[in-house]
């Protein structure tokens, strides 16, 4: 509780990939039990995230603490899911200390901030900062750069880059919301890269908003919560793309969908076939979970771009099927018959 004794919110958001999930298990880790509630906005009717953290184990993360907003982007059903969800919360008997909202990968900040000042949760809830995670890796492939002349060169290295997507908005509307910014997977870059991404982050940043490095999201909650940024008061120096436009903004350039298969035998043998559909099709994300044969415990599997990680994170429960079930997101125009049929030929199962 901050001293005006309004409840502290933390959004935390950042482009498709860039480790917010992991982010959130590690804050949740280092929260010392702090009584938290976790708002989680997946794109599309997912429920990925939001399984991934429920019955992780750690001290004050139950289940009924994680609430899933599945019903589309949370910048864009604020009065529908959002403002509910808020007072549900802050009306229960016994309030989160503090509150993590985790955005979408497709999410302005700058409308969520806004939300705050609805008069049903102003005088209760204050936005303690806006985080972003940026994916290293990515930013430094240039695929996010304001540089004219890199943009060309770029375009001439590859002459399918559109280099008109909305995302390259959204990524400066995450960094010109942001309170801190968490430079994620800096393991994956050289010491000289990475010193000229920081550089790069820091002049496009306004001043004040530091930039902290972090391999696999591993940076502790004193870090993070507590920046008491009351970002709701300060948001004129927050711009946006979409100041004056009523905030709309069009996902239909991205779309999702489930593959569900049955155990597989081998991880090994799954990350070379999503390694295959994901070069094949030019996919951005794919994420969810897997059964394999002969494990009890659950397997994590995380992809971006080209880089394919998994680990397993707990048992199976007994009230739960056994079962793999992946979310791909890519372009609009993803061809999604051929994705479930390469990957069918690719491990010899039966995706539905």
């Amino acid at each position: 509780m901050q001293p005006n004794g309004k409840i502290p919110a933390t959004v935390l958001t950042g482009f498709l990939g860039a480790g917010k999930t992991s982010t959130i298990r590690h804050l949740l880790q280092t929260s010392g039990g702090r009584r938290l509630a976790l708002v989680i906005n997946e794109f599309g009717d997912l429920g990925i995230d939001g399984e991934i953290v429920k019955g992780c184990g750690i001290e004050g993360c139950e289940d009924e603490s994680v609430l899933e907003l599945a019903n589309g982007c949370i910048c864009c059903t604020v009065a529908d899911e959002f403002l509910p969800t808020m007072q549900a919360l802050i009306e229960r008997d016994d309030p989160p200390e503090h509150i993590l909202i985790e955005t979408s990968g497709l999410a302005l900040p700058k409308p969520l901030v806004k939300a705050f000042n609805w008069p049903e949760i102003r005088t209760r809830v204050t936005v303690d900062g806006v985080i972003v995670l940026v994916d290293a890796p990515a930013m430094a492939a240039g695929q996010f750069a304001e540089d004219p002349e890199a943009l060309e060169a770029a375009r001439q290295a590859d002459p399918n880059l559109d280099h008109d997507s909305p995302l390259a908005e959204l990524f400066e509307d995450q960094l010109a919301c942001a309170d801190l910014v968490i430079l994620n997977k800096t393991d994956l870059l050289a010491p000289e890269a990475l010193t000229a991404l920081k550089a790069e982050l820091a002049a496009r940043l306004r001043p004040g908003v530091k930039v902290v490095e972090a391999e696999h999201g591993a940076i502790d909650a004193p870090v993070l919560l507590g920046l008491e940024s009351a970002a709701e008061d300060d948001l004129d120096s927050r711009p946006s793309h979409h100041d004056g436009a009523d905030d709309d903004h069009d996902h239909d350039d991205f779309a999702s969908f489930i593959l569900d298969f049955g155990e597989i035998d081998d991880p090994k043998r799954l990350d070379g076939a999503l390694a295959s559909v994901i070069a094949g099709h030019d996919i951005l994300r794919i994420k969810g979970f897997a059964a394999v044969a002969g494990r009890d415990m659950r397997l994590v599997v995380q992809g971006v771009g080209d880089r394919l990680q998994h680990y397993y994170d707990r048992d199976w429960r007994p009230d739960e099927t056994r079962g793999t079930r992946l979310v791909v997101i890519g372009d609009h125009d993803l061809d999604e018959s051929a994705v479930r049929a390469d990957i069918q030929r690719a491990i010899g199962g039966g995706p539905s």
